[in-house]
């Protein structure tokens, strides 16, 4: 997802220079870190896949936790404490079973996951190396931001790209698991904004960074039917549940009344589910004069917008084959 990025190390005046590394590799952190200079290190690396996370506990306890360690280290051992800020890629997952709602910073932590037990490592660490070495850490608890580069694993992707597929018949059906988990999202585009903001303000502080809304993964699925021309009716319930397209008023998608085009699949249900997350970012308001732009529909819009064109492209693609 970031091959478009790459510059030629040859080429003057690049804007952007990739570096080889690994979190799991204090060497390579420490090695890059001292090479760069950095004045800012935004840490969004990570093993960010939470049913991944189940299956492979201790890589993303390697990687989300003792990686932000490494970094950390990194910044203290080159006595860079005092010049290079920190932020840490928090996540609403630290609330998890959550005890109270809407969350905020001082909402009490329960991850339900190891990819959420890893990052609360992160928080903690962050926080501890902020008032041990008076570094300029800070945590952002984001919450579900997305955006067209989501990969398409992420329950998001899989339904814009899904649905985009089976309009232009290269797939039949999206499976998904839990309808009823209730998300906040958000655009990447918005949250990057505040990421860049806690790094310029006068203070290290951990901020909430939400849109303060809340829909189902099932509206998320109307709603990007809704994008392209489709209205869907839903039938049966709990893992029997179906979404039918009951009309669609857009003839360049193979869409047809009755078509069973999303379902669900027991195996993408969490061992331990978080039901609901929302964010409240009153604080990041104040402090930061950040608020969200772009509106749920915005960013369904824009990912429906760029699958409808990679499907159009690829079934153009299998076409010119079949024609061979």
């Amino acid at each position: 997802r970031i091959d478009h990025l790459y510059s030629d190390p040859h080429e003057e005046n690049a804007r952007l220079i990739l570096h080889y590394g690994d979190m799991t590799d204090s060497s390579s952190l420490q090695r890059t870190i001292q090479r760069v200079q950095p004045d800012e290190i935004y840490n969004l690396a990570a093993q960010s896949h939470v049913a991944v996370s189940f299956e492979e506990p201790e890589y993303t306890a390697e990687s989300d936790a003792v990686g932000t360690l490494r970094i950390l280290e990194a910044i203290r051992n080159l006595g860079l404490e005092e010049r290079c800020r920190f932020y840490q890629a928090s996540t609403s997952e630290l609330f998890g079973k959550v005890q109270e709602t809407p969350q905020r910073e001082t909402t009490p932590f329960y991850p339900r996951s190891p990819y959420g037990v890893a990052k609360l490592y992160a928080y903690w660490i962050v926080v501890n190396y902020r008032e041990s070495y008076g570094m300029f850490a800070c945590n952002g608890i984001l919450f579900n931001h997305e955006s067209p580069m989501r990969g398409e694993t992420f329950v998001t992707r899989k339904i814009t790209r899904g649905l985009a597929r089976i309009g232009h018949g290269l797939d039949e059906c999206v499976y998904l698991g839990n309808l009823d988990a209730l998300r906040d999202w958000g655009h990447a585009r918005d949250y990057v904004e505040a990421q860049w903001l806690m790094l310029q303000h006068d203070e290290p502080r951990d901020f909430v960074i939400a849109s303060g809304k809340q829909y189902s993964v099932r509206d998320f699925v109307n709603t990007a039917a809704e994008s392209m021309g489709l209205q869907l009716d839903w039938t049966g319930s709990g893992p029997e549940e179906c979404g039918v397209v009951s009309w669609s008023e857009n003839e360049e998608l193979g869409f047809r009344a009755g078509d069973v085009v999303v379902q669900v699949d027991p195996r993408y249900y969490r061992p331990a589910e978080v039901e609901t997350l929302l964010g409240d970012a009153s604080q990041a308001a104040e402090a930061l004069g950040w608020k969200p732009r772009i509106s749920f529909r915005e960013l369904v819009d824009e990912m429906v917008e760029n699958d409808l064109r990679l499907a159009r492209e690829e079934a153009l693609i299998d076409r010119d084959r079949s024609e061979r």
